[in-house]
């Protein structure tokens, strides 16, 4: 029988109604007492590590997560984490650069619904992803939530009260959870890595939502406070500059300055292909723009705050931004 051990962090599974709302109140042990049927499978240990709305989760969290995790590595069989929806993409895919090469489960949940509420997808989702963390094929970051297992680089939150609240984004659904049965639909390569944990991220990266009327001044703004600035751009991934809001000369004023661009869409499906198009080609011919292709924004944004705590030298950056990690990345 698996060991697993469940890390509480709060979130709306472990909510109750207060005066101001809906807060993080219950603890892991009675979390788990809600679906006791865990026990015909695995056994659990549980800890909480934090108590927070995920809207107030900070990189240093994601820190504290996998460093927990790295603590009792050697000790189960594998990780469920219990987090609130509204970062949990953010989160998974911190943990899947924090924690590369994982030959255990890392799974993250949580609901739309407390736990100990009438109608609650809590229940499923807690039970869902135990049942997923025993199964002996499953290593790597995943997201279960609504019968769905996806890998934590690609999931997204794409409602915010349904509960079929995430979407894997560009590439396949990992697996399906329909009781006691996982079908599989993306199996893990055998791999001999030993796992290996980071445990540094810089979190001077800034995500611009390119919108029109936007003034391109506010790069340079940017620019004095980040290190590396993701424009969400329009379509297949076009920076203006026709007129009097050109964008090409603030980027080439931050090109000077050694910061670093990368442009990604706004389009949530198939991503960006900036050079398709003069708007785009010409940042990236003339300023070394990077762009994010298939990955999700949030794998994007999370990923470079990883690559940038490491290094600086903008070359390596480059090689490793398309370097594959956890599924990040097609193209």
């Amino acid at each position: 029988m698996k060991k697993l051990l469940l890390l509480a962090t709060g979130g709306t599974i472990a909510s109750r109604k207060t005066t101001e709302g809906l807060a993080p109140k219950i603890c892991p042990e009675e979390i788990l007492s809600y679906v006791p049927e865990y026990s015909t499978f695995c056994e659990v240990d549980a800890v909480q590590i934090l108590n927070l709305d995920s809207t107030n989760i900070q990189p240093e969290d994601w820190l504290c997560i996998a460093a927990a995790v790295q603590q009792q590595y050697e000790n189960y069989d594998g990780f469920v984490i219990t987090h609130g929806t509204d970062t949990m993409a953010y989160t998974a895919a911190a943990l899947s650069y924090l924690i590369q090469d994982a030959q255990k489960p890392i799974v993250m949940t949580g609901a739309q619904k407390p736990i100990d509420a009438s109608i609650t997808d809590a229940k499923k989702n807690l039970l869902d992803s135990l049942r997923f963390a025993a199964d002996s094929r499953v290593k790597g970051v995943f997201v279960v939530f609504d019968g769905v297992a996806i890998l934590g680089t690609r999931a997204r939150k794409v409602r915010s009260k349904s509960f079929h609240a995430f979407e894997s984004i560009g590439y396949p659904v990992a697996a399906f959870i329909d009781d006691s049965r996982i079908i599989h639909y993306c199996e893990n390569q055998a791999t001999e890595a030993e796992a290996t944990f980071f445990d540094r991220l810089n979190p001077r990266i800034f995500l611009l939502k390119l919108v029109p009327g936007m003034e391109p001044d506010v790069l340079d703004y940017i620019g004095e406070r980040y290190d590396v600035v993701i424009i969400e751009s329009y379509g297949v991934g076009g920076i203006p500059f026709h007129d009097k809001r050109n964008f090409l000369d603030s980027i080439a004023r931050l090109h000077r300055h050694g910061k670093l661009v990368v442009i990604a869409s706004q389009v949530m499906l198939e991503g960006s292909d900036a050079s398709l198009y003069e708007v785009g080609a010409r940042a990236m011919n003339q300023y070394e723009v990077l762009q994010a292709y298939d990955m999700t924004t949030e794998a994007a944004l999370v990923k470079l705050m990883w690559l940038t705590a490491q290094t600086m030298d903008s070359n390596e950056i480059r090689r490793l931004f398309y370097k594959r990690i956890h599924h990040d990345i097609l193209a």
